[in-house]
């Protein structure tokens, strides 16, 4: 049976999101059947708790100023599930998309038939994205985990040209451990024998771990530091920071996004750059690229849905847990000193949304304040947001059940003041889906 488009986007919503991971012996079963395509290209493997899809997006920007053929593998997706497959920042076509899932269907059908366990939701779009990878040839691929790392799909990739672990507190507790050593141990579970990697090393809980396994692996350990990084400017456009380590030398970046920590992000990206660019792995290109078009190339990065200026004076962040929150807090507090603030808010069910909300009340005054509600099945009705802002802020709230009729009051309330859009990734994505309805329709 050959899927179409529709089909395959069915077949894969059907195997459930968060079943019991099966052992990486799983999916190197279906790498082996597939003939393994993730050896046809070079790899940069990221994994952490935050920040994962920034440093990778930074990469990629790097990579491709170099002249390679990119490929970017994220999750989760938006809008549409070819945005987790990008090529030289473009999402694959649907045409790709099917004709790799078909591919690899055809592989999972003969492996279940063999008394393999059925690939995961996650290994098969893993499955999926390196015979596309495959097909269009490209060069070099950065490639996300998708939770943890030492049993993630993604780390059967054997050979990667440099690890990066990007910072790391508590969140998914209840699969990757209580503490932060414990999740620190299962993101480190990535390092590679012999091969570079580079990690934030600002939580010294964290760094203890992650240098032992690299110890253990004789990979060479290249921490970041929070004082490598100063930032020197901030606006309501953007952030200017400089770089002082072992591979730059006072180096001024300046980067198209709000938050202080992506300059953390950022710096990671580019250490991670030279330290992959300096085994000779990634070839000439790669160590032959001048600091000044590093610099360059992350200038122009974007990435959606974190702290992403979707349009004039409106942010949306995808934020979703402890730490996260406590970022987009910061950039708020720091924005609303020099200009008013407004928020459109949506969250989920399994969110503490009420600790959400106050410590959001809590951090700046509002001019105007609309919630919605979003996430289906996992869906709060939106006039309990609305009473909870009540307790915290005297600030107007508004309730559209809708998000296509919230965003619009929304951008219709805020006058003078930045918006920001805030409190799940369902909520970003139905913005982002509504404002491509619009050009669409314009167009």
């Amino acid at each position: 049976m050959y899927y179409t488009y529709e089909e395959a986007n069915a077949y894969i919503a059907e195997v459930p999101k968060f079943t019991k991971t099966n052992e990486p012996s799983n999916t190197v079963e279906l790498l082996n059947r597939l003939g393994h395509p993730e050896e046809s290209f070079r790899v940069i493997h990221v994994a952490g708790t935050n920040g994962k899809g920034s440093v990778c997006a930074f990469l990629e920007g790097m990579l491709r100023a170099a002249g390679y053929r990119t490929g970017l593998f994220t999750s989760p997706h938006l809008v549409r599930i070819n945005e987790r497959f990008q090529i030289d920042r473009q999402e694959i076509s649907d045409e790709c998309f099917t004709a790799s899932f078909n591919i690899v269907k055809e592989a999972i059908d003969a492996m279940v038939a063999d008394g393999f366990h059925h690939p995961t939701y996650f290994e098969i779009l893993f499955a999926v994205g390196m015979i596309a990878f495959q097909k269009e040839q490209i060069e070099c691929l950065v490639m996300e985990t998708g939770l943890g790392g030492r049993l993630d799909a993604t780390n059967t990739v054997a050979h990667p040209v440099c690890c990066v672990i990007t910072s790391i507190s508590l969140d998914h507790t209840a699969v990757l451990g209580n503490t932060v050593e414990e999740i620190a141990g299962e993101k480190a579970g990535i390092i590679k024998e012999g091969v570079p990697v580079v990690y934030d090393a600002t939580d010294r809980r964290a760094e203890g771990v992650i240098a032992a396994q690299a110890q253990r692996m004789h990979a060479p350990a290249i921490p970041f530091y929070p004082q490598m990084a100063q930032i020197t400017q901030r606006t309501d456009k953007g952030i200017a920071f400089v770089l002082n380590n072992r591979y730059y030398d006072y180096v001024s970046v300046a980067l198209p996004f709000l938050a202080d920590y992506q300059a953390a992000n950022c710096s990671i990206a580019m250490m991670a750059f030279q330290a992959a660019a300096q085994t000779g792995l990634l070839g000439e290109r790669a160590a032959q690229l001048r600091k000044q078009d590093i610099c360059e190339a992350v200038s122009k990065v974007r990435w959606n849905g974190r702290m992403e200026m979707i349009l004039p004076d409106v942010v949306i962040d995808g934020a979703h847990n402890a730490d996260g929150i406590a970022q987009f807090l910061h950039t708020v507090s720091h924005i609303s000193r020099s200009r008013s603030v407004s928020l459109l808010f949506a969250a989920v069910a399994d969110k503490d949304y009420e600790e959400m909300i106050r410590e959001i009340c809590a951090c700046a005054p509002y001019s105007h304040i609309t919630v919605t509600q979003v996430g289906e099945s996992r869906q709060v009705d939106a006039e309990v947001f609305a009473q909870i802002f009540r307790k915290y802020t005297t600030a107007p709230v508004e309730v559209r059940r809708e998000v296509g009729e919230a965003f619009p009051l929304a951008l219709e309330k805020k006058g003078e003041s930045m918006l920001f859009c805030a409190g799940s990734l369902y909520l970003v994505g139905e913005i982002r889906a509504f404002l491509e309805n619009e050009r669409v329709q314009k167009h």
